[in-house]
């Protein structure tokens, strides 16, 4: 059986990744409406993610004996004002995300929970591969975004990204 703390800080993670999914469709939407449809490709792609992250902690709580409760998925407010917004909320949101992540680890272990903490070690990777790929798109805008044959080539290449389901196995 699950500690009621650490179920409790797992079904929110779920609703955590579902407005993740919420948030990266914001942005996905925002990019596509100003036809820069690679950077649009990129954040539905992390849409996508974020929903199979939710899905995998639903299916570990019901492989452990917890009780799923989904709540409410508050509505993105990130107000996107120019091309570079997304990308910067995008970056300081897996920031958050990993101190979710970490808060739930350190919950798991203060009860010796370590078939959940083992469970998180693939999220504590995922994420630190999350936060770089966010940090790397920053830095890119940054370099290339401003120009317009740069911001061209940018979104080009994240048009090419496809999507590849998590290999986790619970």
């Amino acid at each position: 059986m699950l500690d009621e703390n650490v179920a409790k800080l797992l079904n929110d993670q779920i609703n955590y990744e579902f407005y993740s999914a919420y948030l990266y469709l914001h942005f996905a939407n925002f990019y596509n409406e100003a036809e820069l449809n690679g950077f649009g490709n990129w954040y539905m792609i992390q849409a996508q993610e974020e929903r199979d992250h939710a899905m995998l902690y639903i299916q570990y709580l019901q492989n452990n004996g917890g009780t799923v409760v989904l709540e409410a998925i508050g509505k993105p407010d990130q107000e996107l004002k120019n091309f570079e917004d997304p990308l910067k909320a995008g970056l300081a949101h897996e920031e958050y995300v990993t101190a979710l992540i970490n808060n739930i680890y350190h919950a798991a272990y203060e009860v010796k929970d370590f078939r959940t903490m083992q469970f998180l070690d693939w999220f504590v990777k995922e994420q630190g591969e999350e936060e770089r790929n966010a940090d790397n798109l920053v830095k890119r805008f940054d370099l290339f975004g401003r120009d317009p044959k740069g911001l061209y080539m940018l979104d080009s290449e994240l048009a090419a990204r496809v999507y590849a389901a998590p290999s986790l196995v619970l």
